[in-house]
């Protein structure tokens, strides 16, 4: 394995509940790759997330390397991992508004000004211009997931989990914000957990289950 290469490497990485092994992968994801890990409810596709991201619940224990961008973050804090992450639930805070929950995406520094202009452009890419001020609950559920998806990118994550991100939408809604986001994310490596096979498919990259056998569509 290449420590200087870009995009995420997992090493052997293997997630233990007591003296069950519950997930192993090996795996690169390269930067415009989206990996999808399928899987039935229980077979450790979250708690794999969970793994990379640095939040692994007390009872699981995890071996292995963690590489992004030729970086070792096995042992980083969340915090200072660079890997983003978007949940089944848009968790959109409700005290704050739209504006101010994709502030909150955005990191420390800079004037009021320039992070006013950074949040009226993402609205504005998103077809969303003018929304700043809104109440997240007055949001449509497409408003609402292309606001949590903008959030997570203005973090300027290096790579990207996505945790049943559109088990959520209605399928006309769920074709139109899947495609947004793998458009949205294409510089970046992704990782896709999901139990839809229309998901995988449009992810166009390689699927696996959770300990790592390549499976066929």
């Amino acid at each position: 394995m290449s420590e200087t290469t870009t995009g995420l490497f997992i090493d052997n990485l293997q997630i233990w509940r007591g003296k069950d092994q519950l997930a192993q992968l090996s795996a690169h994801v390269a930067p415009g790759t989206v990996l999808t890990i399928m899987g039935p409810s229980g077979s450790g596709k979250s708690t794999l997330l969970a793994a990379l991201i640095g939040a692994l619940p007390p009872e699981f224990s995890a071996s292995g390397r963690i590489l992004l961008n030729g970086r070792d973050i096995t042992r980083l804090p969340t915090a200072d991992r660079k890997i983003g992450m978007i949940f089944q639930d848009d968790v959109l805070f409700p005290h704050l508004s739209v504006a101010q929950n994709l502030g909150f995406g955005l990191r420390a520094g800079g004037t009021a000004r320039t992070r006013q202009a950074r949040i009226e452009a993402a609205l504005e890419h998103m077809g969303m211009a003018g929304f700043g001020p809104r109440d997240p609950a007055t949001l449509s559920g497409g408003q609402r997931a292309r606001v949590a998806l903008m959030r997570s990118l203005l973090a300027e994550p290096a790579a990207l989990l996505l945790d049943e991100p559109f088990a959520r939408l209605d399928r006309n809604l769920r074709a139109q914000i899947r495609s947004l986001t793998f458009q949205e994310t294409r510089a970046l490596p992704v990782i896709l957990v999901t139990h839809d096979p229309e998901d995988a498919q449009a992810a166009a990259g390689p699927v696996i289950s959770p300990n790592g056998e390549v499976l066929r569509l």
